[in-house]
């Protein structure tokens, strides 16, 4: 199988800033990490693998020069091949001009590779923006059946069986080869690279493609232009005060002040 995973570079949540003017995230100087989602994605093309061992798995991310390391992250986990989508002309997407960019590179990598994709994996949502609009306006433009909230998925005589989250416990959903799979967090965890990996990762030449590469990408579809979402206000929510501590000379004189604070707050 040919599975290619889209993974993205997040800002850490802890250290988010914004932009006042533009409204967009600022990612300089502020530490990254693959998109947790995108790496249970990651684990779903490796156990794959581990099933069927000609497997290979290409990761494509779009962002900034400095995504480079979390390509390199994903090539000393499992990843094969990588390449990073960069361009300036595509700063400041929303989900529909980052998601059609995506796919004109898909195409684009399909070209290169010499072979089309039988799956494309996501991470059902980024932890950045929390949409989880990318993955399913990718399968749209794509023209792919797509199947979301995966938590594991094997290969069939037919295509793929995924095991999904549903409202109460799990479905399994057959889907037809070519298609599109998001992943949300399974009972198990991602493994870990290997020494040799990692060695191998810190080498490896990543290929970049630009608007200039993408030639069958109209760029009135992307960037800031192509992006219909207008964002009004975007802030940083101010960290909560620690709760109030009851602390009275005896348990009783505490429980009585608990219970006051309680019911002046309406509480009880």
């Amino acid at each position: 199988m040919n599975i290619l995973v889209c993974v993205k570079q997040v800002p850490d949540t802890n250290e988010i800033k914004i932009d006042p003017v533009t409204n967009t995230l600022v990612r300089d100087g502020v530490p990254s990490i693959v998109n947790p989602f995108d790496g249970y994605a990651l684990e779903a093309a490796a156990r794959i693998r581990d099933d069927v061992p000609d497997t290979k798995i290409v990761v494509l991310s779009m962002g900034p020069q400095q995504a480079e390391n979390a390509l390199r992250e994903c090539l000393a986990i499992a990843a094969d091949k990588a390449y990073l989508v960069t361009d300036r002309a595509f700063g400041g997407s929303d989900t529909l001009a980052t998601s059609y960019i995506l796919s004109k590179s898909i195409a684009k990598v399909e070209e290169l590779e010499g072979a089309k994709f039988d799956a494309v994996f996501c991470g059902k949502q980024a932890i950045d923006g929390d949409t989880a609009q990318v993955g399913p306006e990718i399968a749209e433009h794509l023209g792919y059946p797509q199947v979301t909230y995966a938590l594991e998925v094997k290969p069939a005589a037919d295509g793929l069986h995924v095991y999904r989250e549903a409202e109460d416990g799990k479905e399994v959903i057959g889907v037809q080869l070519p298609c599109l799979v998001t992943f949300t967090k399974p009972s198990f965890d991602p493994r870990f690279p290997t020494i040799k990996r990692k060695m191998a990762a810190r080498k490896a030449q990543i290929a970049q493609l630009t608007a200039a590469e993408l030639t069958n990408i109209d760029l009135a579809h992307a960037g800031l232009k192509g992006s219909p979402t207008r964002v009004k206000r975007t802030y940083v929510p101010p960290r909560k005060e620690a709760g109030v501590v009851v602390k009275e000379e005896t348990t009783e004189a505490s429980a009585q002040k608990l219970y006051e604070l309680l019911n002046k707050a309406h509480v009880i």
